[in-house]
């Protein structure tokens, strides 16, 4: 086993839902599937933390929680009540004052949950102490690592000795360029240790992508890996390093992580940079490793103090600083692990994520569940397509997390997991990023594992955490997210603001809840903060996704409702043409935009093909066809048209919006958001989109 202090590591290549249906009429039908595809009574999940979380809370307030709905109405009626209790189940570290525990109940924004409260995020993390490992690390196929509870406490201690030595107080920012592994969550807790304010991006983000974030909100230290593995090749960024730190005024010191060797050259590149300015690079293992281990220390601080920065995607504009709290985070992240996810003491949580995506904080958070976290930086599809499942059998992960995209990618390489390999510990598979086609739905249970807890979950950075997901005491319904989390007053409403009955409507939150962010960074007056949520239904969260309930209890997300398709005036969510054109078998990938022509709009529709294949006439009509039969003729696009690749954020998302930018010929302004900017310039002037 390797400490993260070790000079010599890494080494390559070795390793050490909702309310009741008949209560609810707004709910429309799932005829797909007369059965659910997995009940939990069934497995070994029907004992979960939910049912003994609903027990204890009946205890408590002398109420009867018979159901799941019967818990979540109370959590929404009562929220002030319900997060007290699930701050004492859990055991939060810290100070949750005197009641009342929810201010101003009916504002949004404005309410302020547990006033009086004092806790630190860290603290609640590093509980767990021994020699189990709290982390375990894979590099691709280059590198292997493991911390134990110990070490990494140690090694929290060491980074936040070092960042004092730099000047770090409360409330100063500490910004990241990190893969995946240790040492980021090392010096994220050191950060949160003393109040200092995180925010990361991951190492393949562009000069201009980072100055965009980390420019705004000036941070004190800057913590950068030397490079980074992708797809077997060593990626050297120390010259965009350098051109960052220079233009970076408020750094005071820059600390390189080694993981391809060539932190101290790095290091010495950026002192150029930083020296003039008073500042100076060091290596982490003179930065940190080299101290001795101090006593480590928690500020306790109240349960609205920032903890992370996390940013908008940035691509039609300037990206959003969105400020998230401490408390709410630990709160949120506590409930939709524990309570929604069935996170345990000993289990080993594995989400497939970068340091730019907000499911990395949500996997952090897992460590204050007493999960081990199974770490992963690189391809998905390195050297293999099954490295992932390569990784969750031998470090017998629990929980699987992904993106529902990978899980398309699986089934179109007809990978089958179940055939291959021991998936015996995995009892969860969590999918998030785009909404989850029921046909991935059958994929996972056909060829991933039969007796698995499949959670596709929605929410965003914009709450860390999320408004619909998993709900281990009710079945698995195909193509059904399962229900609104706890706490989570969810709705659907239409154009007017009202709770529609059936059908398609904005994705709305009409109570306050823990993890609203506090606000927007250099937003003091929160006119951004309110326009972005609160514009649209007065009092109301609106999150910008089109969704639509079920007749379990459950949700569809049909897309985001900015990038809704309305020809004609009718409203057609973008996921509803996706699901029908990605089961075709020469189609690898689809992207959906709505064009302005002639006063309306019209569909128009872009087909990556496989390999070696062309976009014929007799393809254009069997996508329309299937399209026609699978949605509705109204869904058929006027124009289907072949391109080469389609542009896509660095946590993997497609981009309507920048693509209908270039269709109608306007600037994006924001193109280092994207992880591959040139895949743009094959929707700029296509001679069929001008007649």
């Amino acid at each position: 086993m390797m400490r993260a202090c070790d000079s010599k590591s890494p080494i390559p290549g070795h390793f050490l839902t909702p309310t009741d249906a008949k209560s609810q009429p707004n709910r429309a039908r799932n005829d797909a599937m007369t059965d659910a595809l997995w009940r939990p009574e069934k497995t070994r999940s029907a004992q979960t933390t939910l049912s003994a979380f609903s027990a204890w809370m009946a205890s408590q307030t002398g109420k009867s929680f018979d159901s799941y709905d019967a818990l979540h109405r109370f959590s929404t009626q009562s929220p002030g009540e319900f997060w007290a209790g699930l701050w004492d189940f859990a055991g939060v570290v810290g100070d949750k004052g005197k009641p009342p525990y929810l201010t101003d109940p009916d504002k949004m924004p404005g309410a302020q949950f547990f006033p009086e409260a004092r806790l630190n995020f860290a603290e609640n993390l590093l509980r767990r102490k021994g020699s189990d490992a709290a982390l375990i690390f894979w590099g691709e196929n280059k590198v292997k690592r493991q911390l134990t509870a110990d070490e990494l406490r140690d090694e929290v201690a060491r980074a936040a000795a070092a960042f004092r030595e730099a000047g770090v107080t409360a409330g100063d920012r500490v910004a990241a360029i990190l893969p995946n592994m240790p040492e980021s969550i090392a010096a994220t807790l050191a950060a949160a240790s003393m109040g200092a304010v995180w925010s990361s991006c991951s190492p393949d983000f562009g000069v201009q992508g980072v100055l965009d974030r980390f420019g705004q909100i000036e941070p004190k230290v800057l913590i950068a890996s030397d490079g980074y593995y992708y797809a077997g090749k060593a990626i050297d960024i120390s010259d965009k390093l350098v051109e960052i730190a220079s233009k970076l005024p408020s750094l005071r010191a820059v600390i390189v992580v080694r993981y391809l060797g060539r932190e101290k050259e790095v290091a010495q590149a950026l002192n150029t940079s930083l020296i003039h300015k008073g500042g100076r690079a060091q290596t982490w293992d003179d930065a940190v490793c080299a101290r001795p281990v101090q006593p480590l220390t928690f500020d306790r601080l109240p349960f609205s103090h920032p903890l992370y920065v996390l940013f908008s995607s940035g691509t039609t504009g300037m990206p959003k600083c969105i400020v998230h709290s401490a408390g709410g985070t630990l709160l949120k992240h506590l409930c939709e692990q524990q309570m929604h996810t069935d996170v345990r003491p000993g289990d080993r949580l594995f989400y497939f994520t970068t340091l730019g995506w907000m499911m990395w904080n949500w996997l952090v958070s897992g460590l204050a569940s007493g999960a081990t976290l199974l770490l992963y930086d690189g391809s998905p599809f390195y050297p293999s397509g099954t490295i992932l499942w390569d990784y969750a059998q031998a470090e017998r992960a629990t929980h699987f997390g992904t993106s529902a995209k990978y899980i398309d990618a699986l089934k179109k390489a007809e990978l089958a997991p179940a055939k291959t390999h021991d998936l015996s510990s995995v009892r969860a598979v969590l999918s998030t990023g785009s909404p989850l086609a029921p046909e991935s739905f059958d994929y996972v249970y056909q060829d991933i594992k039969r007796d698995v807890h499949l959670a596709s979950i929605s929410g965003g950075t914009d709450i860390c955490g999320c408004f619909v997901l998993g709900i281990p005491t009710k079945p698995v319904w195909r193509g059904e997210i399962q229900g609104p989390g706890l706490g989570m007053a969810v709705d659907v409403f239409d154009e007017n603001g009202q709770a529609v009955e059936y059908g398609k409507g904005e994705l709305v939150c009409t109570r306050p809840f823990p993890s609203m962010p506090v606000g927007f960074w250099n937003d003091p007056d929160q006119k951004k903060y309110r326009a972005a949520y609160f514009s649209r239904f007065e009092n109301i969260w609106h999150h910008g996704d089109f969704a639509e309930w079920t007749e379990h209890g459950g949700m569809i997300i049909h897309g985001r409702s900015d990038a809704t398709l309305n020809p004609g005036g009718v409203r057609i969510g973008t996921a509803e043409i996706y699901r029908q054109v990605e089961l075709l078998e020469e189609v690898q990938e689809s992207i959906v935009i709505g064009q302005d022509w002639d006063r309306d709009v019209r569909v128009v529709l872009f087909v990556v093909l496989k390999p070696g294949l062309v976009l014929d006439d007799a393809l254009r009509e069997r996508i329309k066809k299937r399209i026609r039969t699978g949605a509705s003729p109204r869904h058929v696009p006027a124009k289907i048209i072949q391109v080469a690749d389609i542009p896509r954020t660095k946590s993997g998302k497609i981009t309507e919006l920048a693509v209908r930018e270039m269709v109608h010929g306007r600037d994006v302004k924001n193109k280092e958001a994207l992880a591959n900017p040139e895949a743009l310039e094959l929707y700029r002037g296509i001679p069929e989109l001008g007649r």
